[in-house]
């Protein structure tokens, strides 16, 4: 499992909330289902990122009462927080998405091709 730093946590939740609102517990589900398992952003993570991002502006938040399947319809449920992306954190988004292309293009530039490094291991050896 690979840990994801500052910068590369705030690109993957806005990508996630770019599908949609979510919640601190489904963006950490989601973030581990599409890195099929590589990365786990914990809570300890994830929700001091959200109270960044949403004092930034780049998220907007809304609660919800939840209630377990068969509860007291009288009683109160607890809150659950849903975060939407705003109009800013789009924009953030694609500035974010340009810079992570062009800095996979020039570290691609120091990176050998696998052939390359077949070669390049082959004459070592000999």
């Amino acid at each position: 499992m690979l840990t994801l730093k500052q910068d590369n946590s705030e690109l993957v939740v806005l990508s996630v909330l770019a599908a949609g609102a979510s919640y601190g517990y489904a963006i950490s589900k989601d973030i581990a289902a599409r890195s099929e398992g590589h990365f786990k952003l914990s809570a300890s993570g994830m929700y001091p990122l959200l109270t960044k991002l949403e004092k930034n502006g780049l998220v907007t938040t809304d609660w919800e009462e939840v209630k377990a399947a068969g509860a007291d319809p009288e009683s109160s449920g607890r809150r659950r927080k849903w975060y939407t992306l705003s109009d800013k954190g789009h924009k953030q988004l694609a500035r974010r998405i340009e810079i992570h292309r062009q800095m996979q293009s020039i570290l691609d530039g120091f990176v050998l091709p696998a052939s390359g490094t077949d070669q390049m291991e082959s004459g070592l050896a000999g």
